[in-house]
């Protein structure tokens, strides 16, 4: 089953439990991938997220069944998932500009948000250059945040907590236990690690340095990054998020490679040695084996 068809399968199981209980597990499962990956590309791909996608839906079905004049607002805004009538108006109104009961009233003009079809679709955009490497067992040293993709939240906050980890002693502590050398797997002096949990919109990610075999992790996080198979794909700090979200939008869907649901890595290669603009990038994507 191909890339469009897994995907295609999740869309129709929460299609069909618009009116109840969506497990985004379940959805993921449709997809062959673990939440947090299902997560990424559903985000990468449609610009929002599965919950997003979700409640505009919802809020969709629901103008059709408020024209029947029978139906009770409060038993529409159930069904769909709303404690209460004010929760429903509230998420109603933001969609469709009127109350739920304004709806009603003929030649209102409302908002439909169309049910998600995927597709391999030729743009014409310009080629992907990556290689492929395998790395052995490793590991690293980390101070770890949670941060969520809703609203995008997570492309603002994370280069905000780089900024502000950059300047505090515990930075100079980090990298001192690599012995302020290049790691001699990922040639990184820094890293991020982005990994997540059954959760649809939060995930972790660390700010890290490659420890030397055998040294201590002392009062940071320890991790280990298993041995991987890796698409690598480089970049500049200035387009290193254009970069990552094409990676998830477009190189998987084309290649038909599949995420391993393991930590994504980010290797910076030249911090604090040319302006932040300039800095050299990789984007370390672990994929499975064939």
């Amino acid at each position: 089953m191909d890339w469009t068809a897994r995907m295609n399968a999740a869309i129709d199981y929460i299609e069909e439990n618009l009116a109840g209980s969506i497990d985004y597990s379940k959805a993921a499962g449709k997809a062959f991938c673990s939440t947090f990956h299902f997560q990424r590309m559903f985000l990468a791909v449609c610009g929002i997220t599965p919950a997003e996608y979700v409640r505009r839906r919802r809020l969709t079905l629901a103008v059709a069944e408020l024209s029947d004049d029978s139906s009770r607002v409060i038993d529409i805004a159930l069904k769909y998932g709303y404690e209460s009538p004010d929760a429903f108006t509230r998420a109603f109104r933001n969609m469709h500009g009127v109350t739920p009961t304004a709806a009603r009233e003929p030649g209102v003009k409302l908002t439909a948000y169309p049910r998600i079809s995927f597709q391999i679709q030729l743009t014409g955009e310009n080629d992907m250059d990556y290689r492929m490497i395998e790395t052995p067992a490793f590991n690293i040293a980390m101070v770890s945040r949670k941060f969520t993709s809703i609203g995008g939240q997570n492309l603002k906050d994370i280069p905000a907590w780089w900024e502000e980890f950059s300047k505090s002693p515990d930075c100079a502590a980090l990298v001192a236990l690599s012995g302020e050398k290049t790691g001699p797997i990922t040639g990184g002096t820094m890293l991020g690690v982005c990994y997540g949990e059954e959760k649809t919109s939060e995930f972790y990610y660390g700010i890290a340095v490659e420890l030397p075999e055998d040294a201590s992790a002392g009062k940071f996080e320890m991790m280990e990054i298993p041995t991987t198979s890796w698409a690598v794909f480089d970049c500049l700090l200035s387009n290193f998020q254009e970069t990552s979200a094409k990676v998830f939008r477009d190189w998987y869907t084309a290649t038909g490679h599949e995420h391993t649901g393991g930590p994504d890595l980010e290797v910076y290669l030249d911090m604090g040695d040319v302006p932040d603009e300039e800095m050299r990038c990789q984007i370390w994507a672990p994929v499975k084996k064939d």
